[in-house]
């Protein structure tokens, strides 16, 4: 039996859904909380490099299905079969924004679970920092993983 997991997120974010999936397509917003540079806006069927302050290596992330104000999905295994970032969006009442994210699929082995943990505390991470970028102006990244440089 091939059974697998997923890493998943959610977060209420008090801004309207516009400003909220702005912010994760675009590279100009999130280098104020995630990456340090982009070369380019998360669309369908284009590969972008994400760099990250703490690591020295660049990322391609390739946007696998963007439908405005709702869904985001993109690739960002290095080509692993059947591995996903799923974004979903969800407007309020209120005019704030729910942010779902999962991403799928890890073995269910002991080096599965790892990643499946670590990805988790990853997005749970994202989802703070874009919530404090758009509520409040405040970049939480910024020095929060510097000890990470040292670690080989």
């Amino acid at each position: 039996m091939n059974k697998t997991l997923s890493a998943k997120a959610s977060i209420q974010i008090q801004k309207p859904i516009e400003q909220v999936f702005d912010a994760i397509i675009s590279p100009e917003k999130m280098n104020h909380y995630f990456i340090e540079h982009g070369t380019g806006q998360l669309e369908t069927g284009k590969t972008v490099q994400w760099k990250f302050p703490e690591f020295e290596d660049k990322f391609p992330v390739t946007g696998q299905q963007i439908t405005q104000n709702e869904y985001i999905s993109f690739d960002w295994s290095g080509g692993a079969e059947g591995m996903l970032v799923e974004i979903f969006l969800e407007s309020q009442a209120d005019g704030s924004t729910v942010v779902r994210i999962k991403e799928s699929q890890m073995m269910a082995d002991e080096s599965g679970i790892q990643q499946a943990i670590g990805q988790t505390e990853g997005w749970a991470n994202f989802l703070a920092c874009l919530k404090a970028y758009l509520e409040y102006g405040i970049n939480l990244r910024t020095g929060a993983f510097n000890f990470m440089k040292n670690i080989k």
